[in-house]
């Protein structure tokens, strides 16, 4: 019997990993549910796998977990990463059902073909995450969209709001993330302007990812026959106009950047940064980073237009070994030394991998504004001297679970 499948499609920072995690925590009350999972990244940093390793939801080291980072599994190299990638995760037939998280530039028309060309696998769900708060911003409460995707192509061109009307008219669910952050008319405001685009689509509001499993998993086959047309008249207009399907993220004239270094950033720095330099063209940015006032702590960046959050999400290797009160015995110091081998001298394992994603016109200025952040030899010393530091960031915790 074929596998069910299910997309989790959307925007950058739309919240498809926050989603992802929450059905991953609801699956494991379900003892006849398998997932298996897999995970498209833009950015050659596999941020997205990272957290989910790091949340003990799913270990990366799984058979039935995969990975496609750098580049979208619309392309044709990516559609080839998905065929082997689900035939690795489906191999040892324990698999109940399928999840499929896209990166933001995926455009849906090719994989959804790929996937009914697949015996192995049958496509219920097609889920498109929309960002409330981005589409209330930035494009006049979702009404300039349509409007916007129109204008391009008129004029014999796709844009980002293109990219964002068809993950909302090729779905069979659609998702108004963020929900807690707006108001309920800001809501109502924002699914009637994504409503004509998908007539036929559930739209449901849903904060933190909050979303029962089990109703995805009773989601119907995917109605292939309602978006046929919708599909032909996009694989004639890249025929006419030279293009494949807008496959990739340059297609949309959007870059990503790797900022990977072993220094800590300087809290307020950061802050000035953070307020001063972020354009409304930076889309994305995540990853994982650290501070000197909180030294201890692994920390994950995740921006998404105007907004940031910082979560902590582990302790560093190097903390436990030297934090006295946990009383370790020598082989556990013995243990924790061997993994610590070869890394920093100073900061054992500590570390800044960030991912940013934007626009090409404004990626740079933002990302050398970033490394003007990283801690100066000075402040490296001050650092291990136990000075202080200005840290404008919240100090309060929120912990989330899953409902």
């Amino acid at each position: 019997m074929p596998i069910p499948v299910t997309i989790l499609n959307g925007f950058l920072g739309a919240g498809k990993t926050t989603l992802l995690q929450n059905l991953l925590v609801q699956a494991r009350a379900l003892p006849d549910v398998t997932l298996g999972v897999l995970v498209n990244e833009m950015s050659v940093l596999d941020v997205d796998g990272s957290v989910l390793d790091t949340s003990e939801v799913i270990s990366r080291r799984s058979p039935h977990f995969a990975s496609v980072p750098g580049g979208s599994i619309s392309s044709a190299e990516g559609l080839q990463k998905l065929r082997d990638c689900v035939a690795q995760v489906l191999a040892d037939g324990e698999v109940t059902h399928l999840l499929i998280e896209t990166s933001g530039s995926t455009h849906p028309w090719p994989l959804l073909t790929a996937l009914r060309e697949m015996p192995e696998v049958d496509l219920h769900g097609v889920v498109a995450v929309v960002d409330t708060v981005t589409l209330w911003q930035d494009h006049d409460q979702g009404r300039a969209i349509q409007a916007q995707a129109s204008a391009h192509l008129q004029q014999g061109k796709r844009g980002v709001e293109n990219l964002l009307a068809e993950q909302i008219m090729f779905a069979n669910r659609i998702l108004l993330s963020k929900a807690d952050k707006a108001d309920p008319q800001v809501l109502q405001t924002v699914a009637q302007a994504v409503h004509p685009l998908n007539p036929y689509a559930d739209i449901l509001g849903m904060q933190w990812g909050n979303v029962r499993l089990d109703g995805l998993l009773s989601m119907p086959a995917y109605p292939y026959e309602r978006v046929e047309t919708l599909g032909q008249e996009l694989t004639d207009w890249d025929t006419e106009h030279g293009t494949q399907s807008m496959e990739g993220p340059q297609d949309y004239a959007i870059g990503s950047r790797v900022l990977n270094d072993p220094r800590p950033f300087h809290p307020q720095r950061l802050w000035d940064v953070y307020n001063r330099f972020l354009g409304i063209g930076i889309y994305r940015s995540k990853g994982f980073f650290w501070l000197p006032t909180r030294d201890n702590l692994v920390l994950l960046w995740n921006q998404t237009a105007g907004s940031v959050g910082l979560e902590m999400v582990n302790y560093w290797k190097i903390c436990t070994l030297e934090d006295e009160s946990l009383n370790l015995s020598d082989w556990e110091k013995d243990a924790m030394r061997a993994k610590l081998e070869g890394m920093h001298p100073v900061f054992g394992d500590r570390h800044c991998k960030l991912t940013v994603i934007g626009q090409e016109a404004e990626l740079d200025t933002f990302v050398e504004a970033l490394q003007g952040c990283f801690c100066t030899d000075e402040e490296i010393a001050a650092w291990q001297a136990g000075s202080v530091f200005d840290d404008p960031w919240p100090r309060s915790v929120s912990t989330v679970t899953a409902g």
